[in-house]
């Protein structure tokens, strides 16, 4: 005995074609609006802004498709999307370059936060670690650099880091582990620890950080 199924005799009905769509560009991510940053400049680095000036347009104009200007009247460094921006964050990449820069660190060093994403920039002060004052906070800062900046140095090409030391303000650049490293030694130097003490305890944690 057969039995009729209406829905066997109904032709399949066909699926629309799957939509193609292009992805979208940075500027119509935010709907066409323009976004801004704007890094005002300390006063005592307008002067190496100034010298550096062309260093610092190139990489972020040609580059990042970003652009840039100085308004002189507010003292302050201005960039702001385009449409031809390949990438949102390319904007805050510039910015965080253009802040390193104003913290002290060096163009050449400062750059490599628009090449590479794992990298950024740690504050802090001395009195966050310890509370000195007068000849005690002096000393610090010295035990910090050392004599000639050999402990700073030293510091720096063991944990592939670049330190500022800014009065009692300490900026650090590199990658997580690495400035949570520099910063264990530092904070040791400020607690008073000697030099070599810190050499060491640095080589064996390089050592293992190496090894991970």
């Amino acid at each position: 005995m057969e039995i009729d199924n209406p829905r066997a005799e109904q032709p399949a009905a066909t699926l629309p074609a799957k939509p193609n769509f292009q992805p979208l560009k940075a500027h119509e991510i935010s709907d066409g609006h323009v976004q801004f940053r704007k890094v005002t400049v300390p006063q005592h680095r307008y002067t190496p802004l100034k010298k550096v000036w062309m260093e610092i347009y190139n990489p972020i104009f040609e580059q990042m498709k970003i652009d840039i200007r100085m308004n002189l009247k507010k003292r302050r460094v201005e960039l702001k999307t385009r449409t031809d921006t390949p990438d949102i964050s390319n904007l805050q990449k510039c910015a965080d370059f253009v802040h390193a820069f104003m913290l002290g660190f060096d163009v050449c060093d400062a750059v490599a936060l628009l090449r590479l994403d794992e990298l950024y920039v740690d504050s802090f002060e001395i009195k966050d670690v310890k509370t000195l004052r007068g000849e005690h906070l002096s000393r610090a800062i010295g035990r910090l650099s050392g004599k000639g900046g050999k402990t700073k140095f030293a510091i720096e090409n063991s944990t592939k880091t670049r330190i500022v030391i800014a009065d009692s303000k300490i900026h650090i650049l590199g990658s997580f582990l690495n400035i949570k490293i520099a910063r264990d030694s530092l904070c040791s130097l400020i607690m008073g620890s000697p030099a070599g003490k810190v050499y060491s305890k640095l080589r064996a944690v390089t050592a293992r950080a190496e090894m991970l």
